[in-house]
């Protein structure tokens, strides 16, 4: 009998530590455990940045966006962080002529996501990480951090780039089938992690329906041209989704999760940014004085 009564107690309080942990989600954390996410997170909030466009033929149109959820889902079970809810206001005109896509004019998803990180740090958080999920982001999220320094914040915004590292690459050139320099949008790499990722919402029976090869119906070269992805690739499909598998993108998920957990970590570590961020505000201010 008291055998029993021990497993019970042990099982109870179990149960009960479970229950004190605080959720990474900031949609599933109680109001009056803000303040304790605030503390545990070094104030730092995760913003993880999708889009809604096609994918291929096989693939889901939220696959950048179901990509950085998972991304950041995993990562913070290991590093705790609050993950912002799933945000997919991002640049993607060059996919307009594809059913499913959501795009909205440039200035409303700057002025968007500008609101979004005021809002996240008026409630309390001087940290936010965008994890980045969509290849045709990264020009956008560059020029609207640099032009946060137009204005004081009293945040700051890392965005996260992650670095080579050469056993991974060495690896992942041993495990890829098909060409390296083709695989971009729905090809090989982006449909193995997605085929971990949620298996159920693959259709590969579907994958070869379209050409994901170069058109390459444009040449100028040494200059650019905003139609210059559409007239490569206007199926909207770049590379070779077949050649997939799950546990090539559990390869390369593993790695992508590990390294973000790293720069998960330095953020929350970071004391420096937020001062010399103030003291250029402060230079600014008192320019002329």
């Amino acid at each position: 009998m008291k055998t029993y009564l021990l497993i019970f107690a042990a099982l109870l309080f179990s149960g009960y530590s479970f229950a004190q942990d605080i959720p990474t989600h900031w949609d599933e954390l109680v109001a009056g455990d803000f303040p304790k996410a605030l503390e545990k997170s070094s104030k730092t909030c995760i913003l993880p940045i999708g889009i809604l466009e096609k994918h291929g033929p096989h693939s889901p149109i939220g696959t950048d966006l179901i990509h950085v959820r998972e991304w950041a889902a995993r990562a913070v079970k290991s590093e705790y962080a609050v993950v912002f809810p799933d945000y997919f206001y991002g640049q993607i005109n060059e996919a307009r002529h594809q059913p499913g896509t959501f795009a909205l004019p440039s200035k409303v998803i700057y002025e968007l996501l500008e609101a979004t990180c005021d809002e996240i740090a008026r409630n309390g958080f001087t940290k936010i990480v965008i994890l980045n999920g969509h290849g045709g982001n990264p020009e956008f999220l560059e020029f609207f951090m640099q032009s946060l320094l137009n204005k004081r914040h009293n945040y700051a915004v890392y965005l996260y780039r992650p670095e080579s590292d050469p056993d991974f690459t060495t690896e992942y050139k041993k495990m890829h089938k098909s060409e390296i320099a083709g695989d971009q949008h729905a090809g090989e790499t982006e449909t193995s992690v997605l085929l971990y990722y949620r298996p159920d919402l693959m259709r590969m029976d579907r994958a070869t329906d379209q050409s994901g090869a170069n058109q390459k119906r444009s040449s100028l070269p040494g200059l650019y041209t905003p139609i210059w992805w559409y007239s490569s690739y206007p199926n909207h499909y770049a590379g070779e989704g077949d050649k997939a598998t799950s546990a090539f993108g559990k390869f390369v998920t593993d790695h992508e999760i590990a390294s973000f957990i790293k720069a998960l970590k330095e953020v929350k570590a970071d004391t420096k940014t937020l001062q010399l961020q103030n003291e250029f505000y402060d230079r600014v201010d008192n320019l002329n004085k």
